[in-house]
């Protein structure tokens, strides 16, 4: 497996490394001590799915807030997503930016998304369905977002004849600086 580091500090996306024969491959796609030795959360608490039925489909952009600051590995199993991370750490070198990839069955990537790092995806595919490995459980009350179209961040979204998002998404406030220094200086970023 190879770790690729992004621009956004701390987030990776973890390419496989088939070992190949005749009947196919073989890969390992998460390794604790790999991890670990980047200093990246090594905790799994909880494995997700997220299925997609159309192309167009819109989630985020969202992250929780401590205590319940959650790591995450995203991988696509069944069609394509375009994946987008912004960093909302105050302090962070890479502070306001944002970055994307395609995932996709085909590619096999995986991205690593450190805490207080906003996630979100739109899907490429009708039947999209993406697989996560968290290292905190959602908790309603630390969930936190920002809008998709948020001017803060100007994330760059594919053309989509439709884009189908839950209200909540639709309806998230921008994205606050201050807020998020705030958040930062009281060490909970």
């Amino acid at each position: 497996m190879i770790l690729e580091p992004m621009s956004i500090v701390g987030a990776f996306l973890v390419e496989l490394e088939p070992i190949e024969d005749h009947r196919g491959f073989f890969a390992r796609a998460w390794s604790r001590d790999e991890f670990a030795a980047r200093d990246l959360c090594t905790d799994i608490t909880h494995l997700n799915v997220s299925y997609n039925t159309r192309r167009g489909t819109l989630r985020g952009m969202h992250w929780q807030s401590p205590p319940h600051a959650e790591a995450k590995l995203v991988r696509c199993v069944a069609g394509a997503v375009y994946d987008v991370i912004a960093d909302t750490r105050a302090g962070s070198e890479s502070f306001g930016r944002w970055q994307a990839v395609e995932l996709s069955a085909e590619n096999r990537r995986s991205l690593y998304v450190p805490p207080y790092v906003a996630h979100g995806f739109q899907t490429l595919t009708d039947g999209a369905e993406l697989f996560y490995a968290m290292s905190s459980a959602y908790v309603e009350t630390a969930a936190r977002g920002f809008r998709w179209d948020d001017p803060t961040f100007a994330i760059d979204w594919p053309p989509a004849e439709e884009r189908i998002l839950a209200e909540r998404d639709r309806s998230y406030p921008d994205f606050t600086p201050a807020g998020a220094e705030a958040r930062s200086a009281a060490g909970e970023g």
